[in-house]
């Protein structure tokens, strides 16, 4: 293989195009340069090149098709390579212009690109001249496409002016018609109008005599339906105050059964207690032991008082909850939040519950434990421990109210303890007649 830099007055290498390379030989030119470029070695590539060696040449025309022209421009040495191959590849078209004569036949963009590459003498002219016939036959298109639309639009213009011709004579004859329409409709609306003016003094007429019929008939049918709907509403408020007295009778009876069993049980208890406390024996006492004296020996109520247990010592809790039916209300958040508030809620109602069914384990007494509603974000689902009632306030109503109503529900006389801090709460219930006493005292008792 022969390689040369440069060339002799006769060849093209000196000329120079005073012009950028037309769009259709550049493809062209780039088309030859990607066949090329597979038949050469990575070594005989430009430094630029050489990561495309391994592309398809659809590929590689694609993505270095810039850096491939710009290669061939400023490369002699590749340009000569790339030359070489397009011989061996289109020896007839390079042969012809190695000799100076082109093939007419030959398409003119074919011609100019192989002028690029292998640089013969009058290349310039060739790949000028193959743009400016690029251009009369993009030009030539052009026109031919333009006179293409220019009669296609004639011949919709001619066939639009048809149509409206058309359409203007049918208009026309649908026009006379709709007229000759409008003046029969016109005599026809006449007779009919004078007709309407007859009929409607008739109707008036009419009117009247119905309207008179139906005043008498309306009278008569309030008169009807005013006396319905009082005997309808005596007939109801009888039948809800029958109701109400049925179910007051229903409810009181039952609620009144269960208070009054509820105090003779709380009673006879008392009275069993009593008896197994004291351990009376028969009656043998004389009214003379009946007078209040001190004896000697016995202890005088100083000695007594001396013996009394503080209001805070848990064992008053463990007295009162031995009295027969006791019954201990719990305020669940105030004995907690006592106790524990660093604590979640879930884990302060769970631990407070598994300590009250220990104490109802151990004392046998009725526990009930109240949480107040308002501070649930969601249902709870709790299952009550064994031996403890639990309760939430309703929407609207606080814990310490439904407290008030758990004691205010007890029959006078059965022994009811409230735990709450709450002054308030330990105030109403006090009046009540439940034993109110503090959350810590509770608290003591269960730990």
């Amino acid at each position: 293989m022969v390689e040369t830099t440069g060339g002799g007055p006769d060849d093209g290498t000196a000329e120079v195009l005073d012009r950028p390379l037309p769009d259709g030989v550049r493809r062209k030119v780039v088309q030859i340069v990607s066949d090329g470029f597979g038949g050469l070695t990575v070594a005989e590539l430009p430094a630029q090149l050489r990561q495309y060696a391994r592309f398809a040449p659809n590929r590689r025309a694609k993505f270095a098709g810039n850096a491939m022209a710009a290669a061939l421009e400023t490369d002699p040495l590749f340009r000569q390579r790339i030359g070489e191959k397009l011989r061996e590849a289109q020896p007839e078209l390079t042969g012809a212009l190695d000799s100076g004569s082109p093939p007419p036949a030959a398409d003119p963009l074919d011609v100019a690109a192989a002028a690029y590459v292998l640089r013969p003498a009058g290349w310039v002219k060739l790949v000028t001249a193959a743009g400016e016939e690029a251009q009369r036959a993009d030009a030539e298109r052009a026109d031919e496409e333009s006179r293409a639309e220019l009669e296609r639009l004639r011949a919709e213009l001619d066939r639009a002016r048809e149509q409206t011709r058309a359409d203007t004579e049918r208009l026309r004859a649908e026009l006379d018609a709709a007229k000759k329409e409008a003046d029969s409709l016109h005599r026809k609306l006449r007779a009919a109008l004078s007709d309407v003016k007859r009929g409607e003094a008739a109707l008036r007429k009419i009117q009247g005599e119905i309207e008179t019929v139906r005043a008498e008939g309306q009278a008569q049918v309030s008169a009807a339906e005013s006396e319905s709907r009082r005997l309808k509403s005596r007939l109801g408020e009888a039948e809800a105050a029958l109701e109400a007295t049925r179910r007051a009778a229903r409810e009181g009876r039952s609620v009144e059964d269960m208070r009054v069993r509820l105090l003779l049980d709380t009673v006879l208890d008392a009275a069993q207690g009593l008896r197994r406390e004291l351990a009376l024996p028969p009656v043998s006492v004389r009214p003379a032991e009946t007078v209040d004296a001190v004896e000697p020996g016995r202890m005088t109520p100083k000695d007594i008082a001396a013996r009394a247990l503080s209001e805070n010592d848990p064992a008053i809790l463990d007295q009162l909850l031995e009295l027969p039916q006791a019954h201990l209300v719990v305020d669940g958040y105030n004995v907690t939040k006592t106790g524990y508030p660093q604590m979640p809620l879930e884990k302060q109602r769970l631990r407070l519950l598994g300590q009250l069914s220990q104490l109802a384990a151990q004392t046998g007494a009725e526990v009930t434990c109240v949480f107040d509603g308002a501070e649930l974000a969601a249902p709870v689902l709790l299952a009550p421990p064994r031996g403890v009632r639990v309760l939430f306030s309703k929407p609207g109503v606080t814990a310490d109210e439904l407290i008030r109503q758990l004691v205010r529900a007890e029959p006078p006389g059965r022994p009811v303890i409230v735990a709450s801090t709450d002054r308030e709460v330990a105030d109403g219930v006090a009046r009540a007649g439940a034993r109110p006493i503090a959350s810590a005292m509770l608290l003591k008792r269960l730990s």
